[in-house]
Parts: C-alpha cells; structure tokens; sequence
C-alpha cells in the first residue's frame, strides 16, 4: 500500500495554469491581467487544387487571433459565432460588482487560447460536520476553435486536499451551456441566474455531504465503489460483472489500488467526517484526480478535472455514493 499520509495537497488546477486576478478587478480588468484581451476573427479556409486554383469555401472555416495570428480552430462550420472574451466574462461583473464578497480569483487559456476561463469566488462555505469546510466558485469558460460552448459552472472546492466536488444533482444541472451561435449574446445576458442556481446547489450538496459523512462503509465497500466508478469500458463491466477480478488490467487495478490508498492514507482522509464514511469514499475518486493522478501536463489535468475523464468518474462516483446512501450495499452490485 502506498502511504499519503505525507503528501503534499496540490494547489486547484486553475491557479497553476492562470493569473491571480487583482481584488476589486472587473472581468475587463480580469482578462488584461491574465493576458486574454485578445481579439478572434473567423475566416473561410481555402482548398488548394492541382490545378493551381484556390477555392474559398463558403461551409468551412477556421478562427485565429488578431494579436499574433494564432489559428485556433480550422474545421468550423459557417453558424459558429465568435464571441468575444470580453463579451463572454463580461456578466460576471453584475455579479461580482453587485456583491463586495464576490471575487475574481484567477483567469487564463489553455494552448494558444482556444479554451480561456475565470474564475469568481463566493463568500459562503458548504460545511461538512463542524469543520470541514467546501469553497465555492463559479467557473466560465469558453472555447474558440469550434468545439465547445461558452460553459458556467458551479465548482465546489474542498479546502482541506483543492478537491473539485462538481456534480449534477439529479434534477439540477450544475452548469449552463451556451452555443457559439447568434443567440449566445442575449443568452449570456440572462446567465446571471447561474447565481440562484448555485444557492440551490450549495444547499443541497451540504445536505447531501452532511448525509454521507454520516454514512459508515466498510473497507470492502469503499474498493467496490472505486472499482465501479473507474470502470473504462464495456469489457472492463462485464468482468466485474462476472466477479472475473483475476482477469482485470493491470492499469485498471493500479488505478483502483491507488485511488483506495488514498482513501486509506491521506491525511485529508482522517477527518471524522472523512474516515470510514460514504463522504470519504467520494473523495477518494475525487483526490485521485486532484492530489494522484501523473498527467502529462497541466493542461490535461485541468481538461480532466473540469470537463473530462476525472469529471466524469467523479459523477459516476457521486451517482453510486448517492444510491449506497439510499440503499446499501446493493447500490454496489452490477445486474
């Protein structure tokens, strides 16, 4: 078994790649801090023939920045809106300048700024037990090589280990999307509700925490839930399914194995709310991706964490945690 009980807690990955943001900044402020006041133009590609001739499309283009001719994106389709970054932040600043305990924290870009995000704190914790305590955030980000939306999220932070507790509760999306199309400017106008929505979400994932912590599991049942959680594919399901563990990948039971001394070890782990708890289990899904995990670089583990392959464990992860407290151990078995 590997020991963390001396591990380091890794900074939230937003502050590794990003610039602290100024207190008092408004988001035009933010992104000129962080280096995101760029502008981008979308333009036709063109499609050199044999023949010599160029033939400008009218149906795909691509999009760069103005500042250093950057392409960001080159398989766009001809209704893909440019939105601006100060466009897409500037909403922030209703909220953030309505409320004097509402900051921004950290803004930045991944690669040549196809993906840019801010971040704004809330003043208010969700509290686990009587001092375990959850940061807020809201997070925006926004893409323009084509292949995302403009995304607002909320994004709790558990400040004991920075581990991202993002989660979908079962009748409330976490998150609003907005596609780059004509309508995304009047739609990013009415994003504001993104705050009232956060309110319900931190009251309910505190009942839901407080729930869990609640919640004794066994050592058995916590190795189950990891398992299930990290399951990458269908043949790996259907060997669980089977109770075939002997013939498990080895990548797969290092991830499991690593996820569970985690669980196991680490000092974030020991808190009363934490230790044997169905909220412990959870966090061991959640402080793989954040304190465990080697990525290739920054970047990815930013793309994980937020919008990929640790996301969405982590959902999986929060589903199974939320059926164990409803039903027990038989939330662990696979029909």
């Amino acid at each position: 078994m590997t020991n963390y009980s001396n591990s380091i807690v890794k900074p939230k990955v937003w502050q590794v790649i990003g610039t602290t943001i100024a207190k008092n900044a408004t988001s035009a402020e933010a992104i000129q801090q962080a280096g995101l006041d760029f502008e981008v133009m979308k333009r036709p590609n063109l499609h050199a023939l044999p023949s010599g001739k160029n033939i400008v499309s009218d149906n795909s283009f691509y999009t760069f920045r103005t500042d250093n001719e950057a392409i960001l994106g080159d398989k766009i389709g001809k209704d893909y809106q440019v939105i601006q970054n100060v466009n897409a932040f500037e909403f922030f600043d209703s909220i953030v300048g309505g409320n004097n305990n509402i900051r921004y924290e950290s803004a930045g870009a991944l690669g040549y700024g196809e993906t840019t995000y801010i971040t704004a704190k809330l003043p208010d914790y969700i509290k686990v037990g009587r001092n375990d305590l959850i940061d807020q955030y809201l997070f925006l980000t926004s893409t323009h090589d084509g292949l995302g939306c403009i995304t607002i999220a909320f994004t709790p932070v558990r400040i004991w280990c920075s581990n991202t507790l993002n989660a979908a509760l079962k009748n409330c999306s976490n998150c609003i999307k907005i596609r780059h199309a004509a309508s995304a400017a009047e739609k990013l106008k009415g994003a504001h509700k993104m705050l009232g929505l956060s309110d319900q979400l931190s009251i309910g994932l505190e009942a839901i925490f407080n729930r869990w912590a609640r919640v004794r599991v066994t050592n058995p049942q916590v190795k189950r839930l990891i398992q299930l959680a990290m399951i990458p594919n269908k043949e790996t399901y259907e060997k669980l399914k089977a109770g075939k563990d002997e013939e498990l990948s080895s990548h797969f039971n290092n991830i499991v194995s690593s996820a569970f001394d985690y669980c196991m070890t680490a000092d974030s782990q020991q808190e009363s709310t934490v230790k044997g708890t169905l909220f412990g289990a959870y966090n061991a899904v959640t402080g793989y991706y954040q304190n465990v995990r080697n990525y290739r670089d920054d970047e990815s583990k930013f793309k994980s964490i937020l919008y990929g392959t640790g996301q969405d464990r982590s959902q999986v992860a929060f589903n199974l945690c939320t059926e164990f407290a409803k039903n027990g151990s038989e939330a662990l078995k696979l029909n």
